[in-house]
């Protein structure tokens, strides 16, 4: 090699370098920014696959907005996402959930259920009548026919994990979780017996989704329990 052609060579990667070095300019949308959620919560908030971080992509936005509030004001204690959204405003808030309500992404495979065929068909009676004697309203009556959530603020309850699933209903049996005044879910978790809440978690992550996955429009008929966060 002459040494033309080696000067040549070492410019040129002196050059190559150089622009390596040089810091990448990073564009500020809000997708940009919501990269610091989608760490834990999966690509596009598609859920992570360790099954214990949410789903958050084409959840109904007042939903999701109203969990941020919960996170940043006290009511859901969570280290990461308390510190991470204390210092955001109402509006920036309201602002990240319409973002992940607007995508419309796959959802993950099903999990298949473990449990005896008895037991799955006593958790499915809970969820699509609930049980009187013990004031459990149906789970399909807030969360939609197609259990695919109620707009504006009500989710679906399926394409979540059982991890993740059994992890919120033991977080409000616990008193780990809480809502806005009156929490019905609290109630209703606590109203739950720990088999139920594994026959009902089991059934769930097992459903397919429905042709239509997006939540529904509105709720069918006036809802059964008042819930904070929740228009009547």
């Amino acid at each position: 090699m002459s040494s033309v052609i080696r000067s040549l060579a070492a410019t040129l990667c002196l050059l190559a370098a150089s622009a390596q070095a040089q810091p990448q300019a990073i564009p500020d949308t809000l997708a940009q920014r919501a990269l610091a959620c989608t760490g834990c919560h999966g690509k596009e908030g598609r859920a992570a696959p360790d099954g214990y971080y949410p789903r958050l992509a084409g959840k109904p936005a007042g939903y999701l907005y109203n969990q941020l509030l919960n996170f940043r004001d006290g009511r859901r204690d969570y280290g990461l996402m308390s510190e991470l959204v204390a210092p955001l405003s109402d509006a920036y808030l309201k602002e990240l959930a319409g973002h992940f309500a607007s995508l419309d992404l796959p959802y993950p495979p099903l999990q298949k259920p473990t449990l005896p065929a008895a037991e799955l068909a006593r958790a499915e009676q809970l969820i699509r009548k609930g049980d009187a004697a013990r004031r459990l309203p149906a789970c399909t009556a807030c969360h939609g026919e197609r259990l695919t959530g109620t707009q504006p603020a009500l989710p679906g309850l399926l394409g979540l994990s059982r991890d993740y699933l059994n992890g919120q209903l033991g977080a409000w049996r616990s008193g780990q979780r809480r809502a806005q005044a009156p929490d019905c879910m609290a109630d209703i978790a606590k109203a739950l017996t720990p088999a139920e809440i594994n026959a009902i978690t089991q059934f769930l992550a097992g459903q397919p989704m429905p042709t239509d996955p997006h939540p529904a429009a509105a709720l069918a008929a006036p809802a059964p329990v008042r819930c904070g966060g929740v228009a009547p």
